[in-house]
């Protein structure tokens, strides 16, 4: 059922404010979005720059070191 009297140039000046907010932060999640890719990708680490598990106590765990 639909409304019997509407006036189009009515709803468009009373919705006018609520589109445009929505417009604005559509683009601002799409401007931090961009952000966050920008500062990933210059700041991604290089291979080798991570040490491996167990390095910081002297290698790998002995318990896989052995072999069977």
């Amino acid at each position: 059922m639909s409304a019997p009297n509407t006036n189009v140039k009515k709803q468009e000046r009373r919705h006018k404010f609520p589109l445009m907010g929505m417009v604005w932060s559509v683009v601002w999640a799409v401007v931090l979005l961009a952000g966050l890719l920008i500062y990933l990708s210059f700041s991604g680490n290089e291979p080798g720059d991570q040490q491996p598990v167990g390095a910081e106590d002297g290698g790998v765990p002995a318990e896989e070191t052995t072999s069977q």
